[in-house]
């Protein structure tokens, strides 16, 4: 463990943006995180993966085969359901190999990179003042950029027939060794608000900008002064940086609205988008967690082979490898590809290992909510080292209150998790699962003493809300 001091705070609402104090959250304080210097790195495959996408056809129609070369920008499969719907390779190259799972479901579209990316060129780029919003969606299709555009509800693709009530924007994040949008956006104050202008264009009301108001550290000026947008401050501990949850404090989301969101990195893919005419996937990840040497930023392209992000990198024994954070990632082994939406890689000790008398011995230092442990007191400034035992098995699901306590949202998921496991479809909408998607509720799965895995069970619930049409 280490004691952590905070920097010199700024004032809140430094900006004269309105600003959301939320009561209820944890933050969960990890070694390991990455230092803020960006290196490059050498990968030499890259995947576009259709599981990342929710909603899409099992089995999309591929527009690419074995062997072929590829520019950034070239179309590799679409929907069947969508057939305007198209996905394209984040860099150029040679498709080596399209993996499959179970009933031939398209797993992996796996490239082969070349040396100096090539991009595909567009006849006409449309201009953002002028163009009708027809145009523009048309061009986002077109180019593939559109994936990078998700639904609320259920955090789907977007609809292209739809016009968003608003559309959100977190321009910080409180996961658990989280990367700083801070350095990801150095620099790049023309791209993102050009990625923003676009997308002003795309809905009937406002752009938000959730802003970080903790005081820890002072914003980008590439946020705060950014352009055509409303800016919301937000001071609290995680979920505060979650969209989900500032767009339950700004303008909560009612029955038959839609409203979409984007990450940091994906505006700038917009933005550059529409400034050079090239489809920029590139992506800065951190790569975070005990299990690693010396964590720190590199740049990439969305979609990179994990084992070439981490070949620098010296893994402390048996480690767990997480495209994303602790919370809401997903294990990966080093042949896999990073995920779609991540922007972070997370290595910690696999805790495979046995705890003889484990709940009767005194415990080592653990980030936990229950006041049980005596580290409890100083949740606010150790820092802790973890692996992956959960340290206990499924049990009852049983009522404890520990969800609200952790969510600072006006919503009961303990009786929306229940209701969803008894397919109570009238009390599932009434409980207000149109505003929470998994991330949402993973610092609930965090506290959760019955140890049910919750964010699976919501996705089962929205995929039941989703057949009903509801």
């Amino acid at each position: 463990m280490e004691i952590r001091t905070a920097e010199a705070p700024i004032a809140d609402n430094a900006e004269g943006d309105a600003l959301k104090k939320l009561k209820r959250g944890f933050d969960v304080r990890l070694y390991g995180e990455a230092e803020k210097v960006i290196s490059q790195v050498q990968v030499n495959t890259f995947a576009v993966q259709p599981p990342n996408f929710a909603g899409i056809s099992p089995m999309p129609k591929l527009e690419v085969q074995e062997g072929q070369h590829v520019k950034a920008g070239d179309a590799l499969f679409f929907d069947k359901r969508n057939p305007d719907l198209i996905h394209v390779a984040p860099i150029s190259g040679e498709v080596i190999v399209i993996n499959r799972g179970e009933r031939r479901a398209i797993q992996e579209v796996v490239i082969l990179a070349d040396k100096e990316v090539q991009y595909r060129s567009y006849d006409q780029v449309p201009n953002v003042e002028s163009s009708s919003r027809e145009a523009l969606v048309a061009f986002l299709l077109e180019s593939g950029a559109w994936p990078l555009i998700r639904q609320r509800p259920y955090n789907v693709l977007a609809d292209q027939n739809e016009v968003p009530r608003d559309i959100f924007i977190s321009t910080f994040d409180t996961a658990p060794l989280a990367p700083d949008l801070n350095l990801v956006v150095e620099g790049k104050a023309a791209v993102f608000q050009r990625g923003l202008d676009v997308l002003g264009r795309l809905t009937s009301g406002k752009v938000y900008l959730g802003i970080d108001g903790r005081g820890v550290l002072a914003p980008s000026t590439v946020f705060t002064q950014a352009k055509g947008v409303e800016k919301v401050r937000f001071k609290g501990k995680h979920p505060a940086g979650n969209v989900g949850v500032q767009i339950h404090h700004i303008r909560p989301i009612r029955s038959k609205e839609k409203v979409w969101t984007l990450g940091v990195q994906d505006v700038l893919t917009v933005g550059t988008l529409f400034l050079k005419g090239k489809y920029d996937a590139s992506r800065v990840v951190a790569l975070t967690g005990a299990a690693l040497d010396k964590p720190g930023y590199v740049k990439t392209y969305l979609g990179a082979n994990i084992g070439d992000l981490l070949k620098r990198h010296t893994l402390d024994g048996n480690a767990r490898i997480i495209s994303g954070d602790v919370l809401s990632g997903k294990a990966k082994l080093p042949a896999q590809f990073l995920d779609c939406y991540d922007d972070q890689i997370t290595v910690i000790p696999e805790g495979d290992d046995y705890e003889l008398f484990g709940w009767l011995l005194p415990s080592s230092a653990r980030p936990s909510t229950s006041k049980t442990f005596f580290s409890s007191i100083f949740s606010n400034i150790w820092v802790y080292n973890v692996n992956t035992n959960t340290h206990g098995e499924k049990r009852a699901f049983v009522m404890t209150g520990q969800y609200e306590d952790v969510l600072p949202m006006d919503i009961f998921p303990q009786h929306l998790l229940k209701a969803i496991i008894t397919n109570d479809i009238e009390k599932i909408e009434g409980l207000g699962i149109h505003e929470v998607v998994e991330e949402d509720l993973a610092l609930c799965e965090f506290a959760c003493t019955s140890k049910q895995p919750l964010q699976k069970i919501l996705r089962e619930g929205m995929e039941m809300m989703i057949k009903e049409g509801l």
